[in-house]
């Protein structure tokens, strides 16, 4: 398998041929170079890309689940992500276009102080983001804004603009990610029902071993990125993931508290609280009342 390492611009535009005409902003077309069946190669990001790719027999990794691009998607990745790429068909002629920006680029921007509002980039590659006709052409139109202004000498408004126009395509592509949830809310429905399962299990018996249940282990076993999995449950649920969690152990709280058997303690450490007072602090939080209070009433 070929390793390839894509840290700088120079690097993503020697790998795909492309004159490089910004030393941190790259805009790369693939629609006439032929791959053979059975390429594997394995990508190496030290830049963010976004790829809107139409290609058939490729099949993307990232994570444990591949996906098969048969129809316009969007992907992206960050600095610090592994890809494995395998083409599968014979003769596939790739028909997908690629905006890879730098970290550099944004220092010292607005943007580059709200990165982690796009939690897509850390996403699966089976979360792509799928587009319809009019979405496709819209993010088209912003990509050739980019390309546009690459394609002029660079001057003191060059950064700014180009800055601005990528801030313009993550936050169409918040939009769209946003639409995507809300038309594939069926698949997101089965996937809280999923969680909830698994929760109420966890909190039933492996609380009291494991300590206090996780957004990224209910993430996992959904086979999903903990970035994708919050999302979801929040389109469905209008809770974050962590305050599911704690509805449901506020839930179990409540009803341990009703059996005599068990001290306050002893449901401390059923629910996975470290210490009781951690659990006292988090009961009175979110009711007014101690647990000890809340048995006495009840």
């Amino acid at each position: 398998m070929e390793e390839i390492r894509l840290d700088t611009i120079q690097q993503v535009n020697d790998h795909y041929g492309v004159t490089t005409l910004h030393p941190l902003v790259s805009v790369v077309h693939l629609h006439q170079q032929l791959r053979k069946a059975g390429t594997k190669a394995k990508i190496y990001f030290g830049v963010y890309a976004i790829w809107l790719k139409k290609t058939k027999g490729c099949t993307l990794s990232y994570g444990r689940t591949p996906y098969d691009f048969d129809e316009e998607t969007v992907t992206s990745f960050e600095p610090g992500q592994v890809v494995n790429v395998e083409i599968k068909e014979t003769q596939v002629r790739p028909q997908s276009i690629g905006l890879f920006f730098h970290p550099d680029l944004l220092n010292r921007t607005h943007l580059g102080g709200m990165m982690q509002r796009y939690e897509f980039f850390s996403y699966n590659s089976t979360e792509a983001l799928h587009l319809s006709a009019s979405e496709v052409e819209l993010f088209r139109q912003v990509l050739n804004l980019i390309e546009t202004e690459l394609q002029r000498p660079i001057d003191n408004h060059s950064r700014e603009l180009i800055v601005s126009h990528i801030e313009l395509l993550l936050n169409y592509c918040l939009r769209f990610y946003d639409r995507q949830f809300i038309t594939r809310e069926e698949i997101n429905h089965s996937v809280v029902q999923q969680f909830d399962r698994l929760l109420r299990d966890y909190i039933r018996t492996q609380a009291a071993k494991q300590g206090l249940p996780t957004v990224a282990y209910f993430a996992d076993r959904c086979n999903l990125s903990t970035a994708y999995f919050g999302q979801v449950i929040k389109s469905e649920t209008k809770l974050t993931a962590k305050e599911y969690i704690n509805d449901r152990l506020l839930t179990a709280a409540k009803e341990q508290l009703h059996d005599e058997r068990f001290t306050i303690t002893q449901i401390s450490e059923n629910l996975g609280f470290e210490y009781p007072q951690h659990f006292i602090r988090f009961f009175k939080q979110r009711t007014g009342q101690t647990p000890s209070a809340y048995r006495k009433i009840g």
